[in-house]
């Protein structure tokens, strides 16, 4: 039987009276950690109240957690969060960065399969808006009986890549016809990822004033007992680092790894971020620069974290040069690695 015959032959002849079939589409759908609305308290405290009350972000018992984020981080934290925020708005669509680099994907990605109308592509958020679930639903409305969704994160993490997945079937468990679904797996160690990493570093690099003595890869902390308890996200953090080493040729004296965004009192994955760029400063160091290959777009962790506060720290401690080297975002280098991975994913659907 051809194709052409299979394809008549699964969509029709319908009986009479049968309700319109669509035609069968596969989605695409891109998913990011999540922003919130705006940089007003109430928007904050919405945002952070849905983000630290997942319990694969904090594992404490709910018994002891709720006390302390409710009596404690929601009524302080949303104000100098806010603030944080503010700085990196992006004025002109009244978002996060976040959420414009991750739309900006999606279309990108829409334009590169624009050959093949039956692939659709859509873009959530695991928390805050537009949400996981109504990004499901768009795709379902549109026709799409399979799914392959992207978590957008290189390394995986129970924190992260788990607790998109952990949204997507949430998602899923809502729908009377719910589309068969893949997830694409962690790309730390796929060769374009790294090479990616590297050209976008390089050019980067080039067009810099200085030359770095010192290159962090700085990468989002967890807390030690999750790597403890198995989660593999240090390892593959850690193999990241090594295989851009080996691309770029350099040795681990001057590409090192370092782990950022601690928070609670708890011991996070070492060496911290802020506490080495301090100490390479008082050892003489004066010029850095600074990579995250753990977040695919810029966000308030690069933006002002990076970009801002350890800065500061490094010049306050005597360094003299700093760098923030931008994520691979929306660029070429960046579209070129989700483009890959999709179309590699896809395989046997389209």
């Amino acid at each position: 039987m051809t194709t052409d015959t299979q394809k008549a032959s699964a969509t029709g002849p319908l009986p009479a009276g049968h309700p319109p079939v669509k035609p069968r589409k596969t989605g695409v759908l891109l998913v990011n950690l999540g922003t919130p609305d705006g940089t007003d308290f109430k928007s904050m405290w919405r945002y952070l109240r849905e983000f630290l009350s997942d319990p694969r972000v904090i594992e404490l018992p709910r018994p002891i957690w709720y006390p302390i984020l409710y009596g404690i981080v929601l009524t302080t934290r949303p104000k100098k969060s806010g603030a944080n925020y503010a700085r990196i708005w992006n004025r002109e669509k009244d978002e996060s960065p976040l959420r414009t680099y991750t739309r900006s994907q999606a279309e990108k990605l829409a334009a590169a399969f624009g050959d093949l109308p039956q692939v659709v592509v859509e873009w959530g958020m695991r928390y805050g808006n537009p949400s996981t679930r109504s990004a499901v639903q768009q795709l379902a409305d549109k026709g799409c009986d399979r799914i392959l969704a992207f978590p957008l994160y290189p390394q995986y993490s129970a924190t992260t890549t788990a607790t998109a997945n952990d949204q997507l079937f949430r998602a899923l468990m809502k729908m009377r016809l719910a589309p068969a679904v893949r997830t694409v797996p962690p790309y730390y160690d796929e060769p374009v990822y790294i090479d990616a990493l590297a050209r976008s570093l390089q050019a980067s690099l080039a067009k810099l004033d200085f030359e770095p003595e010192v290159v962090l890869a700085s990468y989002h902390g967890i807390p030690k007992p999750y790597f403890e308890k198995g989660d593999p996200y240090h390892c593959h953090c850690q193999k990241t680092t090594r295989l851009l080493r080996e691309r770029l040729g350099w040795d681990d004296k001057r590409l090192i790894t370092t782990f950022q965004s601690r928070f609670g009192a708890q011991e996070w994955l070492q060496p911290y971020t802020d506490k080495t760029v301090e100490r390479l400063a008082k050892e003489g160091v004066k010029s850095i620069a600074i990579l995250n290959p753990g977040f695919s777009v810029d966000c308030i962790e690069t933006l002002d974290e990076i970009g801002r506060e350890v800065r500061d720290e490094f010049l306050h401690a005597g360094g003299t040069n700093f760098a923030h080297i931008p994520c691979l975002n929306d660029s070429p280098e960046g579209m070129e690695v989700i483009e890959i991975l999709v179309r590699r994913e896809l395989l046997g659907w389209i």
